[in-house]
């Protein structure tokens, strides 16, 4: 194991006790010998980690420390690219451009060859492009962020219009397909709305009575879509 990757595993280690564990305990979780441990222990503190303790009577992280981007391990990496990737070819252009610059700021602070690891990672996308939508994404985002409700002209399934006001609390997206989800203030209940059958959205300076943690935790609860095929983004 890379000495980064092994310093992150302790941290994350670390973090997981609210009290002082011992070198001997958390020498066996990480899988090296106590005298390692201690050298861990030792470089952690002088790159800022608050760990209180000394051998013989355990060791404990303070909260607030964050550990620089070069600490990523190699997983936690292609997670990343692969993650940009994804939202460059789903998500609208804006996020798109939102994932690339967060991956070349992380990128920027990385050693030289990690981030060679990141510009010829082996893992791609291939999709199918989204169906091509009048709706602004950035606009839906923002009502979803700031609680407030969306006046849809919206057409359905068999191509009835209708017009309705909903409280937007999430959006799902499908390989192909945008979903806002929301509750319906016409039907009174949680409704799916695709973006690219939305003919007209006027945000309103209205907010929803409900916050949007709770409607989603109790969308979720319903299991109107399978965990298995959905992405949310709030």
């Amino acid at each position: 194991m890379a000495r980064s990757e092994r310093l992150l595993t302790l941290l994350q280690t670390l973090r997981r006790y609210r009290r002082p564990v011992t070198g001997a305990v958390l020498a066996e979780e990480t899988g090296v010998s106590i005298r390692t441990l201690y050298r861990d222990i030792a470089s952690l503190q002088a790159q800022g980690a608050d760990i209180e303790g000394e051998p013989g009577l355990g060791y404990i992280l303070r909260p607030g420390f964050m550990l620089p981007p070069m600490m990523f391990s190699q997983d936690e990496i292609e997670a990343l690219v692969l993650g940009s990737r994804w939202v460059a070819r789903a998500a609208d252009p804006r996020l798109a451009a939102a994932g690339a610059d967060a991956l070349a700021k992380i990128a920027e602070v990385l050693p030289r060859e990690i981030r060679d690891e990141i510009e010829t990672s082996p893992l791609l996308i291939h999709m199918r492009p989204p169906i091509s939508s009048k709706a602004d994404m950035g606009v839906i985002r923002k009502a979803i962020r700031g609680e407030r409700v969306l006046k849809l002209t919206y057409t359905d399934e068999s191509g009835a219009v209708s017009i309705r006001n909903v409280w937007p609390f999430a959006i799902s997206y499908t390989e192909q397909v945008r979903m806002i989800v929301a509750w319906c203030e016409l039907r009174q209940d949680y409704r799916h709305f695709r973006t690219d059958r939305i003919v007209e959205m006027i945000p309103q300076d209205t907010r929803y009575p409900r916050r949007r943690a709770i409607l989603l935790r109790e969308w979720s609860d319903r299991e109107i879509v399978p965990r298995d095929r959905q992405t949310l983004l709030p």
